[in-house]
């Protein structure tokens, strides 16, 4: 198919050569260096979930994740030879996690959906990694100096997207559906919009914002999927060896950096808007797919939820529908795609 390159978004970045990569070196753009890696460990296991080539070009094109392991020969092994909580199962459930909302993005454009808006898309690969229908516009939406940075990479390894690739700088805890309108958003028609590790960031009143604007935005056969935690964890989980590997070995601190105010129920305040929903653990998935992190004792993953919304007949999300027929995933190793 015909795929027409994103303009290039150079507001608010240096260079990728010279090592300053402020969009994704600190806070919450770290993070995305964070599932990027477990992408690329994910992508070199002979049985993977999913498979993103250029995840391993982003770790190793910023300052903060260059010595970061990308393959899972360097993963080390925890206490007893279990899995290392960081790369092993948190990097895990970043893989299930991913190959969920694959799955479900691509039932959503198989239906007719011929928009994708990734919100908070952070180092996403999906635009250029997933077979999608011709036709399809992907819009990626997130913070001027994080598509900048991912832009430089791109450009710089020829990387070519499968479809319309249009990103799009906003700040999503702010009114942003002015810049999805002119960046060439059709709201007439179905779209299928993720928010993919971005709600347990966001203030609760920008959560219900973000979800009363999808609501206004969405033409009927459009879908929304998302992750959120069910509140505040107690002490006994936020001393978790996930939480703890993550801080210290990575500094990143995710216990400072989700929102800590009281979570609003979204999915209930889409079906009240008419919206059909419905809630899973990710266990349920790794049942699924015969992958992925179990429960465990007071852990980590235990609250976290990803909802799946159909504005008309419900999609359900992988659980519903099954594995997609023929392939629809690109594959390859690390390298121009």
């Amino acid at each position: 198919m015909t795929a027409t390159a994103a303009a290039p978004v150079t507001t608010g970045a240096t260079s990728v050569a010279s090592g300053t990569t402020s969009g994704v070196d600190e806070g919450v753009g770290r993070t995305a260096l964070m599932v990027a890696a477990a992408r690329a460990i994910e992508s070199r296991r002979p049985d993977a979930l999913a498979r993103d080539p250029l995840a391993e070009h982003f770790v190793r094109a910023a300052r903060a994740s260059t010595h970061w392991p990308v393959h899972p020969r360097d993963v080390p092994k925890g206490p007893d030879g279990a899995d290392d909580p960081l790369w092993g199962r948190l990097g895990g459930y970043f893989a299930l996690r991913t190959r969920a909302l694959d799955d479900h993005l691509l039932r959503a454009a198989r239906l007719g959906a011929r928009q994708v808006v990734l919100l908070g898309a952070g180092l996403d690969a999906r635009a250029h990694r997933l077979d999608w229908p011709p036709g399809t516009t992907v819009f990626e939406l997130d913070r001027a100096r994080v598509l900048a940075f991912k832009q430089q990479v791109l450009d710089r390894i020829g990387a070519r997207p499968t479809a319309r690739r249009v990103p799009v700088a906003c700040d999503l805890r702010l009114d942003w559906a002015g810049a999805l309108a002119a960046a060439g958003f059709c709201p007439g028609e179905p779209t299928a919009w993720l928010a993919e590790g971005l709600l347990l960031y966001l203030p609760a009143a920008a959560e219900s914002r973000l979800a009363a604007t999808v609501d206004r935005l969405s033409a009927a056969g459009s879908s929304l999927a998302y992750e959120v935690k069910l509140g505040m964890e107690p002490a006994v989980v936020r001393r978790n060896p996930v939480y703890l590997a993550a801080r210290d070995r990575l500094g990143i601190d995710l216990l400072v950096l989700f929102d800590d105010e009281p979570r609003p129920d979204t999915a209930a305040d889409l079906a009240a808007r008419g919206w059909s929903t419905v809630t899973h653990t990710p266990f349920e998935f790794t049942r699924h797919y015969g992958r992925g992190p179990r429960p465990e004792p007071d852990d980590a993953l235990a609250a976290n939820r990803w909802t799946f919304a159909s504005r008309g007949p419900l999609l359900g999300g992988p659980l519903s529908g099954g594995p997609l027929p023929g392939p629809r995933r690109r594959e390859g190793g690390p390298g121009p795609v």
